[in-house]
């Protein structure tokens, strides 16, 4: 027993000795008049550099000890249930990992027509790119907050290790694959009580796009529209270049019960102090579904959240009429009573929309007299009277000189009074603890989207935008850590475990 130890732990000190070596030199020039004369940056970067050639020698000889130690076997079959009893020893490939090149010296079994089977790359989950999952990892989180040439210039500078733009994009749609399998798994965070408010909320944002992967519909129009000028866009006229992307948002709210007063009056910010925030939220957003596959994907969280209902439900909306159509269609297919409720900072801008028909915006004191009137009208609204407002905005216009283009405006802001009356029940949703804002999406479209799609002059694929939309989504939501776990897993299932016959399968495990 203790002779075997010996021999294992000498065999182990064999393999690290290259590193062992790095570092006595390393210390050697630490310790020479030369580095004597080096300011504290110099000393840094060497100990950078140089560490980081000790850490790949480290790893290097961590792999060398798992070649070493593992054993032949007879044969190997794989999932095809060929077997491949031809053993070959010493079948190498390269890795780049965090630290530098390295080799996996393992064993393979073959036969003659099918491909080779290697097991230690199982038991080491080796992946399927010549990149370790710690390198692919960091170059996922640097190009998903950042633009991709600045973000791979600081992870070579970081790493010393250079990574093609090309590759970081397929990088990043790999990295992103499992995300909807591992948010189907998710662990659910219980609640406080059945009392707790369950929130649904969706918006949209449009993405710059190469023009191959623009839906149909804005290819067309792009393709048929002819400038009026050649060498600037005219007055209203739009390049065609975007491509909406579906933002949505789960999250729970403790019920918050409030008065109008709370919200507009002089109690207003006394009651913010204590306002509630959302919790346990997910956000997460798309540009290759439709709108109404991630409303599906909403209320299917929903479910899993609440699958017996007995939660209060509610859906935050803007009042787009594409989006009411789409939740009205998959609310009705789930059989979903949820009340929607209408933004009310949207509405707020409809009601100053109609101020700036009576009032001039010009003249402060008229600019203040149309603020204690939209206040006014706010207030009413909070107590539930949207037909009043409308009411009143339509006969104060009949009794003062208006434009066309003025009486044009407070039509459309009567008529979309009248039109979400349903939805403006605010005395009713403040007073069961509701929202009533629709901050937690837009905050969403501006970090998920606006944040890191918006950069000046980026055009963006179908494929890398969705996979940087996804890992935004898990970083947002907080799941960064656990979704590479999952993520990890998954990877060892797909180019492993279930590339060997059930036989073989039974000695695996994930570890």
């Amino acid at each position: 027993m203790n002779k075997a130890y010996t021999s294992d732990a000498s065999n182990a000190l064999d393999e690290f000795a290259l590193a062992k070596e790095h570092l006595d030199s390393m210390i050697g020039q630490l310790q020479s008049l030369k580095a004597g004369d080096w300011r504290h940056d110099e000393t840094e970067t060497f100990i950078q550099t140089q560490g980081r050639e000790l850490c790949r020698l480290l790893y290097q000889g961590a792999l060398h000890v798992r070649s070493q130690g593992e054993e032949r076997r007879p044969s190997v079959t794989g999932e095809d249930k060929v077997v491949r009893g031809h053993f070959r020893r010493g079948c190498q490939r390269k890795l780049k990992s965090l630290f530098g090149e390295v080799v996996v010296s393992r064993n393979g079994y073959c036969s003659r027509n099918v491909d080779s089977r290697y097991p230690l790359d199982a038991a080491l989950n080796l992946p399927k790119r010549k990149y370790t999952y710690g390198l692919q990892e960091c170059v996922s989180a640097a190009v998903s907050q950042s633009a991709f040439d600045n973000a791979l210039e600081r992870v070579s500078g970081l790493l010393g290790t250079a990574i093609p733009k090309r590759q970081a994009e397929e990088l990043v749609a790999e990295a992103s694959q499992d995300f909807e399998a591992f948010y189907a798994q998710r662990a659910i965070t219980p609640v406080r009580s059945d009392e707790t408010v369950l929130v649904m909320s969706q918006d949209g944002k449009g993405i710059n796009m190469r023009h191959a992967d623009l839906r149909e519909a804005t290819r067309k129009a792009a393709e048929s529209a002819a400038p009026r000028l050649s060498t600037r866009l005219g007055c209203g006229e739009k390049r065609n270049r975007k491509r909406m992307a579906t933002v949505a948002t789960v999250y729970d709210w403790a019920p918050w019960v409030r008065t109008s007063q709370n919200i507009i009056g002089p109690n207003a910010q006394s009651a913010g102090a204590s306002r509630a925030k959302a919790e346990n939220k997910r956000v997460w957003a798309s540009v290759t579904a439709a709108m109404e596959t991630v409303t599906e994907q909403i209320v299917q969280e929903a479910l899993r959240r609440d699958p017996q209902r007995k939660r209060p439900w509610v859906m935050l909306v803007d009042g787009h009429k594409d989006q009411l159509r789409v939740i009205h269609r998959v609310f009705k297919r789930h059989a979903v009573d949820a009340p929607l409720i209408l933004d009310f900072i949207h509405v707020l801008e409809y009601l100053w929309r109609a101020a700036w028909c009576f009032f001039d915006s010009d003249d402060k004191g008229q600019s203040r007299q149309a603020e204690k009137w939209v206040l006014a009208k706010a207030q009413a609204l909070l107590e539930g009277r949207s037909g009043n407002v409308a009411a009143g905005i339509r006969i104060k216009a009949s009794r003062v000189g208006l434009s066309a283009n003025q009486l044009k405006t407070i039509d459309d802001v009567a008529r979309y009074l009248t039109n979400h009356t349903a939805m403006l029940r605010y005395d009713e949703f403040l007073s069961k603890g509701y929202p009533i804002a629709t901050g937690v999406i837009e905050g969403a479209c501006r970090h998920l989207i606006g944040d890191r799609f918006e950069i000046t002059g980026a055009r963006w694929s179908l494929k890398t935008a969705e996979g940087i939309l996804r890992l935004r989504a898990i970083r947002s939501s907080g799941d960064w850590v656990t979704y590479q776990a999952f993520h990890k897993k998954k990877e060892w299932e797909r180019h492993h475990f279930q590339r060997f016959s059930e036989e073989e399968r039974s000695a695996m495990a994930w570890k």
